[in-house]
C-alpha cells in the first residue's frame, strides 16, 4: 500500500498497491478527489478533473 498526501489539505491517502492509472481516490478528511497516475513503480496523484454537465445530450 502507498500512502501520498492530499494535494488541498496534505492528509495522507492510501492507495493499494495493485491500483491503474486513471483510478480515483478521494481524500477521507477534505472529500477532495484525485486521479492516480502509476509510470512503472512509482504511483502519483493529481487533482480529479470536474465533471462537467453537457445539456442537450
Amino acid at each position: 500500500m502507498a500512502e501520498l498526501s492530499c494535494l488541498v489539505c496534505k492528509s495522507d491517502i492510501e492507495v493499494e498497491e495493485k491500483v491503474t492509472t486513471g483510478e480515483i481516490v478521494e481524500c477521507d478528511s477534505c472529500g477532495q478527489e484525485h486521479e492516480v497516475q502509476v509510470e512503472s513503480s512509482l504511483v502519483t496523484i493529481a487533482l480529479a478533473p470536474e465533471i462537467e454537465e453537457t445539456w442537450g445530450e
